[in-house]
């Protein structure tokens, strides 16, 4: 048997898989709630929607207001980090139908004795829930419902404002039906803007041919803090195997003095609690975390659950890897790629609880240390409820604790990632180039309800894609690479110093490196300065000082009457700053065309003065019409204009 309701709420939304997984916001952001509430026959209802914070004893509540076709929203702001839960509730609002209906009947001229003595019923339960004049006002409601002398003024105060005012604050919920709770993940800030910058510790001496230190990698925290960057990403940092132990460019036969990869973790040095030796001490590391975290640079690590062949777990735990008849272990692979030196972990061993806590406990140590961002290496190869579990230990007791997954890999695969925690994810955007496909996949990522769980992350470039269109490409076109990137997505990030010295000698075919740094220590001059760096400073600088930058789902495509030129209008919450972003994709000719502004949006009329102030140069225009005249070279091939009305 049913419960007695009549009210029916559908289509929730936002909710992931019908409320299995959490969407996820940031300390100070607001859910906008929409659901369709309705009754049977014509009765007035009420819908309200209820949450609260994880560690909150009571539930707050904000009133849905009605849209159209049965069709309800509100809103509510998330002020802490953590869960909340939050449901739509509904209700046959029975004081409110009452004065709807007399309302109706007044209006036609009847007489409504009986309906007031009716209306007295709804007035005398409120008399215990308001106080001072509200409840002076109900007491003489009351005696005019009540005698025939009173009945003009009865019938004036029955149709009130003050009184639908006090029947709308104080409701009688009667049949109340309500939803299953939902959830939210809320974070810090920085889960949806930050500003990565990736460098191989390694590779940061002074003199060339030395293995580069901690200490080496202090005296460039000053230049990725003035570039603008907060977050600083290093590849591991543990000691390498030394069996099959990868030489230069990728080769199977290292020579006396090559370095192998990095992701090749695990030696007699010890395994993913360790430090390379030749990076310096645990204690070392402390002090450049530190360091970098007071010039406003976190330190990012990779976490990456594999092991080389002499890793301490394969001896320790033999149980975690999968061992074939003639007792060696396939090593891993992603086709076509092969990584001899490295083994897969066998996550379906009958020892797994063992393992995981280790994994855990591995993360908890770098946590421990300071570190509370973390780039996870292939999670698409491990288990998607290893990860789910995982996450959800740290954050207990970690909150700030973000997570980057990094998956080039199937869109189902890389959104389920996300719905299992993730706080970040890496993209498509690496190979989306031209207008159509940087406008279809913003849109995916926006406008359906991957906006509401996947947070993407832009890089043109990693450590393992050197993308054919940067390979021999110009300045112009690096700049208007991190341009897009910077722009299109709060969260983005670039392998340096490879991105802005653009360095891009490719292995012939491939979109890989020649003499590619993973295998090798690389020399460079860190503090070089070209354009490039300076427009990366520059844009850097106008996405922390505009929040319409610091995230990514508020974006509107405008039409530019030129296929070479792209242009999207971007907001923050209130509107209080507003951006206009053209883009050319053409690297080597000038660009020219109109572009529509998006007038409702900014809820101005044609021929309404509209100034535009390029951050970049300076300059500024005052802009009249609806389609305005726009040129771009491939000297500085973009426009980030602030605009003002």
């Amino acid at each position: 048997m049913y419960n007695q309701k009549r009210v029916v709420i559908d289509a929730v939304k936002p909710q992931i898989n019908c409320g299995e997984f959490f969407i996820k916001r940031v300390v100070n952001e607001v859910i906008n709630i929409d659901a369709n509430v309705l009754v049977d026959g014509h009765d007035v209802i009420a819908a309200s929607v209820l949450f609260k914070h994880e560690k909150a004893k009571k539930w707050e509540e904000v009133r849905m207001q009605l849209i159209e076709n049965d069709e309800w929203k509100a809103s509510f702001t998330v002020a802490n980090q953590g869960f909340y839960a939050y449901k739509v509730q509904g209700w046959v609002d029975y004081a409110l139908n009452w004065q709807h209906g007399i309302e109706r009947k007044i209006e036609d001229g009847q007489h409504v004795k009986s309906e007031l003595l009716e209306g007295i019923m709804y007035l005398e339960p409120l008399l215990k829930k308001v106080k001072g004049k509200d409840k002076n006002y109900l007491e003489k409601c009351i005696e005019f419902f009540s005698e025939d002398k009173h009945y003009d003024k009865a019938i004036n105060e029955a149709q009130s404002e003050r009184l639908h005012s006090i029947f709308y604050l104080y409701p009688e919920k009667a049949l109340v039906n309500e939803t299953k709770e939902l959830q939210v993940y809320v974070d810090r800030k920085k889960a949806r803007f930050s500003t990565w910058y990736e460098f191989f510790p390694r590779s940061t001496s002074e003199k060339e041919g030395v293995h580069g230190t901690f200490k080496d990698c202090e005296r460039l925290l000053p230049r990725v803090a003035d570039m603008g960057f907060d977050t600083l990403y290093f590849p591991p940092i543990h000691p390498i195997g030394e069996i099959n132990r990868k030489g230069k460019n990728n080769t199977t036969e290292a020579k006396d003095g090559d370095v192998g990869s990095a992701w090749g973790i695990g030696s007699k040095d010890g395994g993913h609690k360790t430090i390379h030796p030749q990076l310096g001490s645990v204690a070392d590391f402390k002090r450049l975390v530190k360091k970098a975290k007071d010039l406003g640079v976190e330190v990012a690590m990779d976490y990456a659950l594999q092991a080389a062949p002499d890793h301490p777990w394969v001896t320790e735990h033999p149980e975690w890897f999968k061992w074939r008849p003639d007792g060696t272990v396939q090593y891993a692979e992603n086709p076509p790629k092969k990584y001899q030196d490295i083994l897969p972990i066998y996550w379906e061993s009958k020892d797994y609880k063992n393992l995981w806590n280790e994994c855990l406990d591995t993360m908890l140590y770098w946590v421990d240390c300071g570190i509370n961002v973390f780039r996870v290496d292939n999670p698409h190869t491990k288990p998607y409820y290893f990860w789910n579990w995982l996450i959800s230990e740290v954050k207990k007791k970690h909150s700030d604790v973000i997570f980057l997954a990094e998956a080039f890999t199937k869109p189902k695969v890389m959104q389920r990632l996300a719905k299992e925690g993730y706080s970040q994810s890496y993209t498509y955007f690496t190979w989306r180039n031209t207008k159509h496909e940087l406008i279809e996949y913003m849109t995916e990522l926006t406008q359906t309800d991957q906006r509401e769980y996947m947070r993407p992350n832009f890089w043109p470039n990693t450590p393992d894609i050197n993308p054919y269109h940067l390979q021999g490409a110009n300045e112009s076109k690096y700049i208007q690479r991190y341009a897009l990137a910077a722009t299109l997505s709060s969260n983005i990030g670039i392998y340096g110093p490879v991105f802005e010295q653009q360095i891009d000698a490719a292995i012939p075919g491939k979109e890989e490196y020649y003499m590619s740094e993973k295998f090798q220590v690389c020399h460079y001059d860190w503090f070089k300065e070209n354009k490039l760096t300076l427009l990366i400073t520059r844009i850097n600088a106008i996405r922390h000082q505009n929040e319409a930058l610091q995230q990514t789902n508020d974006i509107r495509f405008c039409d530019v009457n030129n296929e070479n030129l792209m242009a999207f209008y971007k907001w923050n919450h209130d509107r209080s700053n507003e951006l206009l972003i053209i883009i050319s994709l053409d690297h080597h000719y000038p660009q020219r065309g109109s572009v529509q502004l998006p007038l409702k949006e900014l809820a101005v009329n044609q021929g309404h003065p509209i100034t535009v102030s390029d951050l970049v140069t300076g300059n500024s225009y005052t802009w009249y019409d609806e389609w305005n005249f726009v040129e771009l070279h491939p000297a500085l091939p973009f426009h980030i204009f602030k605009i003002s009305k």
